[in-house]
């Protein structure tokens, strides 16, 4: 039954437009509790003190979900078919559209809706990037991809441009074998890219160090030692992923609620230098942008400007 019930499992995630399911056993992840540990001892999260919550809780899945039996490890494509004007200060390609948090949440709770009729009384919680959860190292240990050096999972036939989530239940399934290869080689593209330096050569990042943490998590004043080396991001990042040479597999999404406003992939340098706040409530109404507020992006903007 537990063949039947993962195969099922996996062709209702394709059904609800997911790239790829794989799942795991519900366990202790005994080989991250010490990278994590160390991580944090040197500070690479700078002032995302969140990260130093709920460790325990990182690191063991049935802490976070009772009797917990299967980690169903989920991918969700956000590559965009057209990019940005290039006169333009740059957002994330993965803030283009509408928050993924509900759009990829509200797939999940279909997801286990679908277990539920199928199979019986199965109890779960859905994780979209919302809860201390360690996504890639679920990722990996259910066959989705292999973590490159830019920290980011990596799919051979997707490329990195996708959406992690999870669901937890408390079933017994048949596990997935773990990606074991690591494909990324001797390329150092993505370390040589980064601007600011934050990709280590050791496969970790300072992420005090990186243009997504300046441009949305930190809540004070841009260090002024990076100034002129944000290259015209004014949320989130993509340069570690854009020379990433698994990404010319990367293909358009069809996810309707992922197509961005116009005013994101038109406005020039001196739309968003002139931005007020109604347009900004406008055009990111329901975007993972309003994360940094508008304060926050006319910060990111002046700091570019300047």
């Amino acid at each position: 039954m537990k063949s039947t019930y993962s195969h099922f499992i996996k062709q209702e995630a394709k059904r609800l437009g997911f790239l790829a399911c794989g799942i795991a056993k519900a366990e202790f992840l005994a080989t991250e509790a010490p990278r994590l540990e160390n991580w944090l001892k040197q500070g690479f999260h700078g002032e995302m003190k969140y990260m130093e919550n709920h460790f325990d809780k990182r690191l063991d899945p049935r802490l976070l979900v009772d009797n917990a039996k299967s980690v169903i490890s989920l991918s969700y494509n956000y590559y965009p078919e057209k990019l940005q004007n290039t006169d333009s200060y740059k957002i994330s390609k993965y803030a283009y559209g509408e928050d993924y948090h509900q759009v990829i949440k509200e797939k999940l709770w279909e997801l286990l809706a679908s277990i539920q009729q199928e199979i019986g009384e199965v109890s779960g919680r859905c994780f979209v990037d919302s809860a201390p959860i360690l996504e890639r190292a679920w990722a990996e240990k259910a066959g989705l991809g292999w973590n490159g050096k830019h920290s980011l999972l990596i799919q051979k036939q997707q490329g990195s441009f996708f959406f992690l989530a999870e669901l937890i239940i408390d079933l017994e399934l048949e596990y997935d074998h773990p990606t074991t290869t690591n494909h990324c080689g001797t390329c150092t593209k993505c370390i040589d890219a980064c601007p600011t330096e934050a990709i280590l050569p050791n496969n970790t990042i300072d992420a005090s160090k990186c243009i997504s943490y300046f441009t949305i998590e930190l809540k004070e004043n841009i260090p002024a030692e990076f100034k002129n080396q944000l290259d015209d991001w004014m949320f989130g990042c993509d340069i570690c992923q854009d020379v990433c040479p698994w990404n010319r597999f990367s293909t358009p999404h069809q996810e309707l609620l992922f197509q961005p406003k116009k005013e994101v992939l038109e406005f020039s340098k001196r739309d968003w230098e002139e931005i007020t706040e109604d347009t900004f409530k406008k055009v990111f109404q329901k975007s993972a942008v309003k994360r940094t507020k508008f304060a926050g992006l006319k910060r990111n903007i002046q700091f570019l400007k300047d």
